[in-house]
């Protein structure tokens, strides 16, 4: 037997392709006939109960004489409604990431001693193990910064004698652990790249243990390392903003998943991260801000509400953009008429444009989210009304922050890690048993016909 030449490999690929296609094809009255909740989601899009949880409370619509009615989105973490979060931390000047770690986790707001102690201690475990950053970080640099980050969780593991024990103290010190290192791991893995293989650059800034998450991230990433106090307040918010959202979103139902078949911390929270980074998830911040450099290019005057609707219905029709049809940061699978998240993020755009000079593309933004509900709702016949979503904000404010491209989904992650490290800790405590869902067979039996009569 000889080897293939490439050629020969490329038409055998295409040749397969689309075999897999013909024979892997399930009739979609079937998923009807057998009531499948495809997507766990129910017909009028209310998710399938799968869970409890106390770590966070969301609602879009509530029930009225029967009927499920839309009503302004409400995020609640712990039982306190982010609103009042974000301004209790902001009223007093205080960066707010940490302590909402703190109230993730441990149920409760820390008091200042209790505050105090747990910034100390996520500011020593911040740094790596020696060597890290060079032989695991720097020898493998990748394009993917999501999949370099997910690398990096899963090389921990070697680092980590107890890493296979599973008593809630072992997993609260791996938690810790990671909610202080994945900035970091995040913010070199992106200079790794950086420099070999765009051929920029290359420094390794190490973080000090008097800033906040935001600011050193901030600093890390920058080669001045100079940044705004607004800027880093900013972040800082959005950091809370994104770092928890309920069970059932795709990856952290993917951490319940994962965690109960009793695997490690590290698998669980690399895991969780692969499911962040689909464009379908964590991935569509980046799909608008891509989405609104097209906008950008192809409407000439950003003023024209005339102009900008003919485009973004180009997009629903799969004229424009990525021709998926979709006009990426609006709708959410439980906020209706507003996600709190966006509206606070918004407010907080609109202060960082201002100081950017940037206040022609904010108003761009505006028109959009104004717009494209309508549209969306006149060309598609939506049975519920579709909002911006934090995602629909995320992006713009990451970019007038200098935040790569490649860097902004990370940063989803990086916050989100506090949410996953909290639902795995509630997993571990309350359930104990592992998730396996049934799925029903509709393959016909056929007969085994030996290699020589096929």
């Amino acid at each position: 037997m000889s080897y293939l030449s490439p050629g020969e490999a490329a038409r055998e690929i295409h040749r397969l392709s689309r075999l897999c296609q013909e024979n892997n094809k399930i009739e979609p009255e079937l998923y009807d006939q057998y009531k499948v909740k495809k997507g766990l989601r129910e017909a009028n899009g209310k998710g399938v109960l799968t869970g409890l949880t106390e770590i966070s409370t969301i609602y879009g619509t509530k029930e009225v004489n029967g009927e499920i009615q839309p009503i302004d989105g409400e995020l609640y973490y712990r039982g306190i409604d982010i609103n009042k979060l974000v301004e209790g931390f902001s009223s007093e000047g205080r960066f707010g990431y940490e302590e909402t770690v703190y109230l993730l986790i441990f149920g409760k707001l820390p008091n200042e001693e209790e505050l105090d102690e747990f910034t100390k201690l996520l500011a020593y475990n911040r740094m790596l193990p020696d060597e890290f950053v060079p032989d695991v970080i720097l020898k493998s640099p990748n394009k993917d910064i999501m999949n370099a980050m997910a690398r990096s969780i899963l090389t921990l593991n070697s680092y980590d004698k107890n890493s296979d024990d599973l008593a809630i103290s072992n997993v609260l010190r791996q938690s810790i652990w990671l909610i202080s290192t994945v900035p970091m791991i995040a913010a070199y893995s992106y200079l790794a790249y950086r420099h070999y293989m765009t051929g920029r650059g290359l420094y390794i800034h190490n973080p000090k243990p008097e800033f906040s998450t935001a600011e050193n991230l901030l600093r890390i990433m920058r080669q001045n390392k100079t940044f705004t106090p607004l800027e880093a307040k900013i972040l800082d918010i959005a950091l809370v903003l994104h770092a928890e959202h309920g069970g059932g979103n795709n990856s952290t139902f993917t951490t319940h998943v994962v965690t109960s078949s009793g695997t490690d911390t590290y698998s669980s929270v690399a895991a969780s991260l692969c499911s962040l980074k689909g464009p379908k998830h964590g991935g569509a911040n980046i799909k608008v801000k891509n989405m609104f450099d097209e906008i950008k290019k192809n409407v000439k005057d950003w003023k024209n509400d005339d102009e900008i609707a003919e485009y973004l219905l180009k997009i629903l029709r799969k004229e424009a953009f990525d021709k998926s049809g979709l006009i990426y940061g609006i709708g959410h699978a439980i906020y209706t008429k507003s996600d709190p998240r966006a509206e606070i993020l918004e407010k907080y755009t609109m202060l960082l444009a201002e100081e950017k000079d940037r206040m022609e593309e904010a108003d761009l933004y505006h028109r959009v989210a104004r717009l494209a509900p309508e549209l969306m709702k006149n060309e598609r016949k939506m049975y519920k009304p579709v909002c911006p979503n934090i995602d629909f904000y995320s992006g713009f404010v990451y970019n007038m922050l200098g935040i790569p491209d490649e860097f902004i989904t990370p940063l989803f992650a990086i916050a989100r890690v506090a949410g996953w490290s909290a639902h795995r800790i509630e997993e571990l405590i309350c359930t104990n048993k592992i998730i396996r869902p049934a799925y029903m067979s509709v393959a016909k039996e056929t007969d085994y016909i030996s290699l020589s009569d096929r």
